[in-house]
């Protein structure tokens, strides 16, 4: 149980800089 929270936080993470980086793309 605790791995799969672990793996849904880091995948989330991972989401969170990819919309970070398109962001900084747009402006």
């Amino acid at each position: 149980e605790g791995l799969e929270v672990s793996k849904l936080i880091v995948s989330a993470k991972a989401d969170l800089e990819r919309l970070r980086e398109q962001v900084q793309n747009v402006e």
